[in-house]
């Protein structure tokens, strides 16, 4: 297995070049994700004053709306691809966001002293990070005494086939190399209880995991594809290695695949993250 600096060499290179995707797909994929941050929002209780730091942040969420629950707070944003950040402080911007600031990081080696933050929250970055426990550990660490860590993760794919659709029609013209279960990727946290774990052996307690519903709305089959081939990283690198015909001929399955999920002239495919709490 690659060392964790390889690791994490590679995504900061991956997520980087994926970040003109994620800024032009932002308004569909924040409303795709926008439940699942607001079931972490709600458990976090934000305060006005709340010092919160985001972990894997990309493009600033949940981050920047809970800078707009905490007005006389102060948010920290962190991720590996300050490309990914340059975005998040557009968005800011836009939105009149003004308390915040950006720090480019690992997660497992947080730039913080000990018992600074009101509450933490990763929204999908657990499956990718080198060490999980390590993390982990950082998350407890930074966090005040009673302070709360919130996160979300994918399940199991045959759940989500907002993103699996496309992964098998790609998997008939590309060869996907198999993932380490234990190393980063996608559904590495699938499994109930994975990072409650993870939680508890870093002495966080009340910890709980519940499920939430996502929905992927798009326009029509083709824009589902223009998206996914664009944004989701296990695409985005597979497909890298066909070429044109081969393209068109995943592109042609998977929009005859996702057009069962047209309702009412708008393609809605659904999915399933899962949500965790706990407590310093």
């Amino acid at each position: 297995m690659p060392h964790s600096d390889e690791i994490r060499d590679g995504q900061r290179e991956a997520w980087g070049g994926l970040s003109a995707g994620w800024e032009k797909w932002d308004s569909v994929i924040m409303d795709q994700l926008r439940p699942v941050s607001t079931a972490m929002i709600d458990r976090l209780h934000i305060g006005e004053d709340q010092r919160h730091l985001d972990v894997a942040s990309g493009t600033g969420e949940p981050g920047l709306t809970i800078a707009g629950l905490a007005p006389r707070g102060h948010v920290v944003l962190t991720d590996l691809a300050p490309e990914m950040l340059d975005i998040a402080t557009r968005r800011a911007s836009a939105q009149g966001i003004a308390n915040f600031e950006t720090r480019v990081c690992s997660a497992d080696d947080l730039p913080f002293s000990d018992a600074v933050f009101d509450s933490v929250s990763v929204r999908f970055g657990y499956m990718f990070l080198p060490d999980v426990a390590q993390a982990t550990a950082e998350f407890a660490r930074v966090l005040k005494p009673g302070g709360r860590l919130s996160s979300s993760v994918w399940v199991k794919p045959e759940e989500n086939p907002w993103t699996s659709i496309a992964m098998q029609s790609i998997a008939t013209e590309a060869v996907l190399a198999p993932s380490d279960p234990e190393g980063p990727n996608m559904f590495r946290c699938a499994a109930p209880g994975y990072v409650s774990a993870l939680y508890e052996a870093a002495g966080l307690r009340d910890v709980v995991e519940w499920d939430v519903d996502v929905e992927l709305v798009t326009q029509s089959p083709a824009e589902y594809w223009d998206m996914i081939s664009e944004h989701v990283s296990l695409a985005v690198a597979a497909l890298q290695q066909v070429d044109e015909p081969a393209r068109e001929r995943i592109a042609n399955a998977v929009m005859t695949k996702v057009s069962t999920y047209e309702v009412d002239g708008e393609v809605r495919v659904p999915g399933v993250a899962r949500c965790i709490i706990g407590r310093k």
